[in-house]
């Protein structure tokens, strides 16, 4: 085994792989950007090397670096983790070149299904189905178009060399394949270095299905069953879980026979992960793309087959051949995983960064958390949006679930908004125990997520928090204070206005004032009572004979502006994030805006980097017609027109860089 090993890649997976690294001896070695100087996964490993700034290009995705980091912390192997460069031949020739293992497959092996077009030639050679479509060479715009339509709408726009869900549309008329085939390129080109796609006709009621495998570097080669990842959003997994239910024994059957013949393809020997999509209206099944390396959803096949996938990607590298053959294989039980990521679900899912300032993970019998966040971590503009993971296991499928939606309601995440509450919600939803499809979220929640519980109480709380945290010792920010002192105060006998603006950008004014012992909230005509106290981010509440306890935190955000502070709430009714906001600021905010109206007004989501203007000044647009695309967290971002009317404003061009919150556009309403 391995002295030493060297970790190439961030976040929580960095974090998992060290502490197996841990378990069997081993040094482990960190690597970070100057963005990720202070990161968990620095602080879970033995060492840890900087490789370069904070874009993932200059770091990260830099084989030169990681292998010189090796080198330089004398690591025998290099762990690529998932992502980035796990299916890199680059890395792996440099680790070559430099004497070092990589833990990962051989280099044929990536770069025989690398590509998505040359993998599906391979499955068809050995007889495993793959969905109709175009893998061709030919990557002519006008060839593709021709393809599209022989294939027949609604097509599927795949980068070739794509993952995550990243560089893929849904194309369902040929009046929209052009500008869909641009945003992919865009897309592939910017996440995986290569822009070329595939085309496949898109199934009506698709579930996504895979295997595990696992093989080694004497000829053997198993697999360690399925799983089910058909909750999906933007083509990119949500939920997954392990066994995949409603399917008979014998789908399961071909799932194996068809996995381990691709895999016998090209003598795999690592883990690795067969990737099929399942017509459910059909029946049929085809081969959708093997990734030869680890799986974000390792655990729940960890967690039912009890085996340790990375200490034996870690064995195998090392030169041992597998300790167990298909026979010696079972599974027990169910399990099910969450990816907890900083977004925003009642606001499109919209990517948040800021700094976590209240955080506690969730613990029981049957519940891990795969984390790569801390308090006082910093979410980042530069990298994937996904914080954590949290798997649930159980005898039973519906014990899991139970579990886990658990698990993620007492898991206090606070200083960045997180989907957290909209993944609970995904697992206790009625469908969940009926026939899955990549459809499940948009049919169980039609008209978008929104938190659970009553708003107003929601907006009370944070106000009374407000008023009880401005109680103690001198605040950072003058803006921000509520003493009586101030000529314009809000503070008064009656009491003190607490302005808030919530995910909608709607603005509240709740007043609160000293009851007796207790305290009083109104919201226009609504009238809360409670009895409160806050000590150490807990705020404390009785209501109605009701007791509560809330995490409760305030936090000025870098670069925010003045009289801004955002407020976090997390307890019983969910997590809610809201902006305190003083009232003069915000009165001198709206007239240096000119007055344009809010709703009119298009606002750089997150920080980022404008890559395609698509309208001028004084041009104009439809509702809905694209007028700015953003490049942010490896995906682009289209920002539209949110009604007919008039390019008024263009504060940004082609290159620029942005922060989130700015203002690009206004759109003013013809009369």
């Amino acid at each position: 085994m391995f002295q030493t090993l060297l970790i190439a890649n961030r976040g929580e997976i960095a974090c998992r792989i060290a502490r197996t690294a841990r378990r069997l001896g081993m040094c482990s070695v960190a690597v970070y950007s100057d963005a990720d100087r202070g990161a968990r996964h620095v602080a879970a490993c033995d060492a840890a090397v900087r490789i370069g700034p904070p874009e993932a290009a200059r770091s990260y995705l830099d084989a030169a670096a990681i292998v010189a980091a090796a080198k330089a912390s004398g690591a025998q192997a290099v762990h690529p983790g998932y992502g980035f460069l796990s299916e890199s031949t680059a890395l792996i020739g440099a680790c070559q070149a430099a004497g070092i293992a990589f833990v990962g497959p051989s280099l044929d092996a990536i770069r025989r299904m690398g590509s998505k077009i040359e993998s599906k030639r391979i499955a068809v050679e050995h007889g495993v189905p793959v969905v109709p479509g175009y893998h061709g060479d030919d990557q002519a715009s006008a060839v593709l178009a021709e393809e599209a339509a022989r294939i027949g709408y609604p097509v599927l726009i795949k980068a070739s060399a794509g993952g995550g869900g990243k560089g893929m549309r849904v194309v369902r008329a040929p009046a929209d394949f052009a500008a869909a085939l641009d945003t992919v390129r865009r897309e592939a080109k910017a996440s995986f270095g290569d822009d070329s796609v595939l085309l496949e006709r898109y199934l009506a009621e698709p579930r996504h299905l895979e295997v595990q495998l696992l093989g080694d570097r004497h000829g053997h080669l198993v697999h360690l069953f399925e799983r089910e990842c058909s909750i999906q959003r933007n083509h990119q997994k949500v939920i997954e879980e392990a066994p995949a239910p409603y399917l008979s024994d014998a789908q399961r059957e071909a799932l194996y026979r068809h996995a381990l013949a691709v895999g016998n393809a090209i003598g795999y020997d690592s883990t690795g992960t067969v990737e099929f999509i399942h017509d459910a209206a059909g029946g049929d099944t085809f081969f959708l793309e093997m990734n030869t390396r680890l799986q974000v959803e390792h655990p729940v096949t960890e967690a039912t087959v009890g085996i340790d996938l990375v200490e034996w990607q870690l064995r195998v590298a090392a030169g041992e051949p597998l300790a167990f053959a298909q026979g010696d294989l079972t599974r027990s039980g169910w399990a099910i995983e969450a990816r907890v990521c900083a977004e925003d679900p009642a606001a499109g899912f919209a990517p948040e960064i800021g700094a976590i300032c209240s955080y506690a993970e969730p613990a029981g019998e049957g519940v891990r958390v795969d984390s790569g966040v801390g308090e006082g971590s910093v979410v980042t503009p530069y990298y994937d949006s996904m914080l954590a993971k949290v798997i649930a296991s159980a005898d039973t499928r519906a014990l899991a679930a139970r579990r886990l939606a658990g698990a993620l309601a007492s898991y206090r995440l606070l200083g960045v908004r997180s989907n957290l509450g909209f993944l609970a919600d995904l697992v206790q939803q009625p469908a969940f125990e009926a026939m899955l499809s990549t459809h499940y979220i948009e049919r169980a929640f039609p008209g978008g997520w929104q938190p659970r519980g009553d708003a107003g109480t929601a907006l009370a709380l944070a106000a009374l928090g407000c008023v009880l945290g401005a109680q103690a010792p001198a605040e950072a920010s003058p803006w921000l204070a509520f003493g009586a002192w101030r000529v314009l105060g809000d503070a008064a006998p009656a009491g003190v206005r607490v302005l808030l603006e919530d995910a909608s950008r709607r603005l509240h004014v709740a007043l609160v004032r000293r009851d007796g012992a207790g305290w009083q909230a109104e919201l226009g005509e609504r009238r809360f009572a409670f009895a409160a106290r806050l000590e150490g981010g807990r705020l404390e509440v009785e209501r109605d004979g009701q007791c509560e306890v809330h995490a409760f935190a305030c936090a000025t955000e870098a670069g925010a502006a003045p009289g801004r502070q955002r407020v976090w709430l997390h307890g019983p009714r969910g997590i809610h994030a809201f902006e305190r906001i003083d009232r003069t600021a915000h009165a001198l905010a709206g007239k240096a805006a000119g007055g344009a109206a809010a709703g009119n007004t298009l606002r750089a989501p997150m920080p980022g980097l404008v890559t395609a203007v698509c309208a001028a000044a004084g041009e104009r647009v439809a509702a809905g017609a694209p007028v700015l695309m953003i490049e942010a967290m490896k995906m682009i971002h289209t920002l539209a027109s949110p009604t007919d009317g008039v390019v008024a404003q263009l504060r940004c061009r082609v290159g620029d860089s942005v922060r989130g919150g700015d203002v690009l556009a206004t759109i003013e309403t013809e009369p």
